[in-house]
């Protein structure tokens, strides 16, 4: 264990001392290493320009063998973001079998940040939105911009945000998770 702390404690230190464009690191517990609060900027030129998004980081204790869980914790119009408070991604580099020990969370981050410039309609979560995406762009990117201004705007809230998706979490335990849709999604 020793040793994953010292590989995230070295991680840490990379993205907060050079973090990655448009991405602010910081932990919510300083003696946990295995949670992080992450700020994501909107990147310039798409309908999140000027939003700022707050992103959980859960580290297991088998991390690096283990994928980090990152989910987010404001609101987003997005194909590849669960349409609810718990915020899931699909994110190939994520997913179990995809997963490299190697991969560094910079780079995850990075990868997020770069979902957000270029969505993946093909591998989505909420299936109506990835339609949406791909054949009425105009209204796709109205809905966005409806999320930014009433969920991205100002200051990042973490507490209250997490505690929703908590609940969420804990009402939705029983009644399974499918793939490809969310039964959570509906219109802004």
């Amino acid at each position: 264990m020793a040793s994953q702390n010292k590989r995230i404690a070295k991680e840490l230190g990379e993205v907060t001392t050079s973090p990655p464009a448009g991405i602010t690191v910081t932990l919510p517990n300083d003696s946990d290493l295995h949670k992080w609060h992450v700020v994501l900027e909107g990147p310039e030129n798409t309908v999140y320009a000027g939003a700022k998004f707050g992103l959980i980081v859960s580290l297991p204790v088998e991390y690096p063998f283990k994928a980090p869980t990152v989910t987010f914790a404001t609101r987003i119009y997005h194909p590849n973001v669960t349409n609810d408070s718990i915020g899931s991604i699909c994110l190939g580099p994520l997913k179990a079998e995809n997963w490299k020990p190697s991969t560094k969370l910079a780079g995850v981050l990075e990868a997020v940040r770069a979902l957000l410039a270029e969505p993946m309609p093909d591998d989505p979560l909420e299936a109506r939105i990835a339609d949406e995406y791909r054949s009425d762009r105009k209204e796709f990117d109205k809905n966005a911009r409806v999320y930014v201004q009433r969920y991205a705007k100002g200051a990042v809230k973490f507490d209250a945000l997490a505690a929703a998706a908590e609940a969420d979490a804990k009402k939705g335990a029983g009644a399974g998770a499918g793939s490809g849709s969310s039964a959570g999604g509906g219109a802004p």
